[in-house]
């Protein structure tokens, strides 16, 4: 029960923690984002990261150093969520280029510089073919859909940060026509791209710069101009393993049934080996995708590790106590879903809809999957020659396959006393020796003579020896 109580108290703090209330830029901190590469799965990771270590640590401003040809505009969206989590000052500056959607994140914050020589636009949305096979022509309808969704949004993002929206309007869709003070900023037909100059640009009544406050030499010379000289300034470095992140997020439900699969297999096998290693290296790297996804922290396969430990100590320690199991069980299952939440500080304790799809999606085809494999195994294994191989290359000190089914099947008929209360597993005494055993079903009471009948993997099945 030593277990139990220590399980619950830590859980119950690890809930409580999830909970810790919103942080407010309250230092003079300055935390630098590369955006260096092409916007895709990955970048999301690393901004996720680093926005989320801005957050904690308070800081004031945060500035993007952007340098990319664009990407996916469903990742665009995705990085101008994470920025908005931000509620400090957001700035980008753009060291060279910011085209498509990297003109789409330096229009979700507040404020954007541009380096000598830069440019910004060329904002269109594309149709790329899978496999590498680039850019292709989409079919008029399909386009002036996917324009008018994708402007809508970037006119919002605009609007909210005080950008122009018809600026952005023309970056994105070449049916626009700019013009400003008389003057033709983007033909009809043309798509807009602006260099620094051309960005900084006074027009109107009130005088107001086209998109960029102005032209900065470095990211230096920025921060002196911004009054930051003396801030304590953090530059997130990208760890080389987002990319590998990605990857174990896309086959997450995979290493869930794989875990399963291993678990499984340990169970029917004697002592502990390559199943028992797969299932928990399986389990282990479906949690670290979703800490180099900056989804959470490594807490979460803490509660997974003593959830398996209740799981075990019910099994093999308390056999029909029940309440570990369950326990246990519930903390597994918190840590496989809550391992796949994207959390903020300040949001509630209890994830909501929209943060519990993807996790609850994995494990229901996880289960399924699972399951399957489990029943595949359970019907074909037994009867291969590679089970009778496997059992004594995985086990630890344990007799071989033949031996242990010379044992078990001079056990058939021997009667011994139950003792605990058999709900269908627990423990029985035959002689000088303990059993693990499992009745057919039906629950016995601890102390009832019970009689071995046949077995199932390393389990007596027994009955009432009355």
């Amino acid at each position: 029960m030593k277990v139990y109580f220590l399980g619950a108290l830590l859980f119950s703090t690890f809930l409580l923690s999830a909970a810790e209330p919103p942080r407010t830029p309250t230092t003079n901190k300055v935390y630098v984002l590369p955006i260096r590469e092409n916007v895709d799965t990955p970048l999301a990771y690393l901004v996720r990261r680093g926005v989320k270590e801005a957050v904690k640590a308070q800081a004031s401003v945060l500035i993007l150093d952007m340098e990319t040809k664009g990407g996916r505009v469903d990742v665009c969206m995705e990085i101008i969520d994470i920025i908005d989590q931000f509620k400090g000052q957001t700035i980008t500056y753009v060291n060279r280029e910011a085209y498509s959607a990297g003109a789409f994140i330096a229009v979700g914050t507040q404020k954007i510089y541009m380096a000598p020589q830069s440019v910004i636009g060329a904002a269109a949305p594309i149709f790329v073919a899978p496999g590498g096979g680039g850019p292709q022509a989409m079919p008029d309808t399909v386009e002036a859909k996917m324009v008018s969704a994708i402007s809508a949004k970037v006119r919002t993002q605009a609007e909210k940060n005080g950008h122009s929206k018809e600026v952005v309007q023309a970056m994105v869709d070449k049916t626009t026509e700019l013009i400003v003070d008389g003057q033709v900023i983007n033909k009809k037909g043309n798509i807009l791209t602006l260099t620094d100059l051309e960005a900084a640009k006074i027009y109107g009544t009130p005088q107001k710069p086209l998109l960029s406050l102005g032209t900065v030499a470095s990211l230096d010379a920025l921060l002196n101009k911004l009054g930051l000289a003396q801030a304590t300034v953090v530059h997130i470095k990208r760890t080389g393993v987002e990319r590998l992140a990605s990857w174990l997020n896309v086959i997450a439900p995979l290493l869930l049934i794989i875990g399963i699969a291993g678990v499984y297999l340990e169970m029917k096998t004697p002592g502990f080996g390559a199943p028992g290693i797969i299932g928990i290296s399986a389990f282990l790297l479906y949690f670290l995708g979703g800490y180099i996804a900056g989804l959470s922290g490594m807490e979460w396969t803490i509660v997974f590790a003593i959830g398996l430990i209740l799981v075990i100590a019910e099994i093999f320690l308390f056999p029909g106590t029940v309440v570990p199991g369950l326990i246990g069980m519930g903390m597994i299952l918190a840590a496989l879903v809550m391992a796949m939440v994207d959390r903020w500080p300040g949001m509630p304790a209890v994830p909501s809809v929209p943060q519990l799809r993807l996790p609850f999606t994995n494990l229901l085809i996880a289960f399924a999957g699972g399951g399957v494999t489990v029943w595949l195994l359970s019907r074909w294994l037994p009867h291969t020659s590679f089970f009778r191989t496997m059992i004594p290359a995985s086990a630890s000190g344990v007799v071989s396959a033949e031996a242990r089914e010379t044992v078990q099947a001079a056990r058939v008929g021997q009667i011994g006393v139950a003792e605990s209360v058999l709900r269908p597993g627990g423990k029985a005494r035959f002689g000088e020796e303990i059993l693990d055993v499992m009745t057919q079903g039906e629950m016995i009471a601890k102390g009832t003579k019970v009689r071995i009948s046949s077995h199932s993997g390393t389990e007596a099945i027994v009955e009432r020896a009355d």
